[in-house]
């Protein structure tokens, strides 16, 4: 047991790790510097406050240089006129500023939205892509989205209606707010402003709500997951993955990342895992398929759901085979050898738009905040995974990683002892499959055998019967002697005395 607590620790994570380092009580995220959604809101709003009053305090600062610079330029010239020396606002003075002005007015101006005016160093921002080529959806992709939409919003149009007025009111903000998302302007916003866009109106539309509802937060958490369900359905294609982001270059380098660590199995992450048992099999199996089938969701609240039923077929499966209620310490490991052997597509881009676009409450509390924050864990794991983490040396941990060995083998060779335990239960299906195909393979090849063997007697048959056949006539000849009739007038034995006359022919006179 000490040995297991000792392997453990290297992958060991304490709930309290979980929660916002704020002291809040809620979960935390690593996107959000391990702050809940609320406290990184604030801590944000105070950064930008900050950054815009030091904005503002270098333009005041290069306005004064200007108005210095040109004020001696003009005295070292000529004497200056006596009125010049008091200059009026709008005079020649004041000129390289006010292009200044223009310059840095534009370029706040280009950040305002409707929703809210965010400022932003121009560092967050990558420069948009050129090229729109393999973005294009096929046909049937489009079809299907276009489906997909007018479904949500004949099912919104109808959840409303219970409304009644209020729900004219939500709708129209939706729609608007939607119309506002899909520009232009809005469109070269970086991830991070187009998350305060949305967070910006939930905030504002629950808190109407809260005074409509008289403050029952049941029914407004109900509004609010249909109204994001419509919003994000209908601003999916915009707002995943944006161009302005690198989501997609972190897909691809933890894609990578987990496709190296493909050789890792249970004993190293001292999972409480028994394959061999078909409940246990199972499980793992709906639990892949669970954190596949996330990124096929649109809504942030559906793949929530998607990651928490992966968990609790995680926590069925260590409950199975310990045959008694599953820890937390149990949890994060499993969860992260399922994310190995998944490896979801567009992992990284799902965590993020979850954390960018989901309804807060969700992320701060309960189970699925909890689910998707361990999740979190476990990507950050994979990505600073290591030997000590695993238990290995680190030399063992180099050679597995460059593929010059494998756990299953010993110097580069395959083992003659018994492979331990299939790392993946679809594998284990797929070599129970191959061994099945290599015994048909084998009694088809005897059955085939035995069919040539049987046709080459066939063929023989009527010859080796010929052939007896030819011995025994010849051994036994079939003699038949002619056989004589004799006749009667050559038959000189018979008696002529005692034969009657002849008769004669005798003449009537007519």
């Amino acid at each position: 047991m000490s040995q297991r607590t000792e392997r453990r620790g290297g992958i060991h994570v304490d709930q309290s790790d979980l929660l916002c380092k704020n002291g809040c009580g809620y979960y935390g995220n690593a996107a959000w510097q391990a702050l809940c959604s609320k406290c990184w809101r604030e801590e944000y709003q105070k950064v930008r406050h900050k950054q815009i009053q030091d904005d503002w305090a270098l333009a005041a600062k290069l306005q004064r240089e200007e108005e210095a610079a040109y004020a001696s330029s003009h005295g070292s010239q000529t004497q200056p006129p006596p009125q010049s020396s008091n200059p009026q606002p709008g005079h020649a003075s004041l000129g390289p500023f006010s292009k200044f002005e223009e310059k840095k007015t534009n370029e706040k101006t280009r950040k305002v939205t409707t929703v809210k005016k965010f400022f932003s160093p121009s560092s967050r921002s990558a420069p948009k892509k050129e090229t729109q080529e393999g973005k294009t959806p096929s046909p049937s992709l489009s079809r299907r989205a276009s489906f997909d939409t007018d479904q949500v919003s004949k099912d919104f149009m109808d959840f409303l209606k219970n409304l009644q007025k209020p729900g004219r009111e939500i709708h129209k903000q939706c729609r608007a707010f939607i119309v506002t998302m899909s520009s232009k302007k809005v469109q070269d916003l970086g991830a991070d402003e187009l998350s305060e866009c949305v967070q910006d109106f939930y905030q504002n539309l629950s808190d109407r709500l809260l005074g409509h509802f008289k403050g029952s937060s049941e029914s407004v958490e109900q509004v609010m997951d249909q109204v994001e369900k419509y919003i994000m359905t209908r601003l999916y294609k915009s707002v995943f993955c944006p161009e302005t982001s690198d989501d997609e270059k972190k897909d691809l380098a933890t894609q990578n990342r987990i496709r190296a660590l493909h050789w890792v199995n249970i004993e190293m992450l001292c999972l409480s895992f028994d394959e061999e048992i078909p409940e246990v099999s199972e499980n793992v199996v709906k639990a892949i398929t669970d954190v596949i089938e996330m990124d096929s969701k649109r809504v942030p609240r559906d793949k929530l759901s998607c990651i928490t039923r992966c968990s609790k077929h995680i926590f069925s499966a260590i409950r199975i085979t310990k045959k008694e209620p599953a820890s937390a310490d149990d949890f994060l490991p499993a969860l992260i050898y399922i994310v190995l052997k998944a490896n979801p597509p567009r992992l990284q881009s799902n965590i993020q738009y979850i954390t960018r676009f989901c309804n807060p409450s969700r992320l701060m509390s309960g189970e699925d905040g909890y689910y998707f924050t361990n999740l979190c864990c476990a990507a950050a794991f994979i990505e600073k995974l290591d030997a000590q983490s695993l238990n290995l040396s680190p030399e063992e941990f180099e050679r597995y990683m460059s593929g010059q060995a494998s756990p299953r083998s010993s110097d580069g060779v395959w083992s003659s002892a018994p492979p331990p335990d299939p790392i993946n239960p679809v594998l284990a299906q797929l070599n129970t499959n191959l061994e099945a195909l290599s015994g048909l393979s084998t009694r088809q090849e005897a059955l085939m055998e035995a069919a040539q063997s049987l046709q080459a007697e066939l063929l023989s048959w009527p010859q080796s019967v010929q052939h007896e056949v030819t011995g025994i006539v010849k051994k036994y000849p079939l003699e038949v002697p002619p056989r004589q009739i004799p006749a009667i007038d050559n038959n000189d034995d018979v008696d002529n005395d005692n034969l009657p006359p002849p008769l004669t022919p005798q003449v009537f006179a007519g």
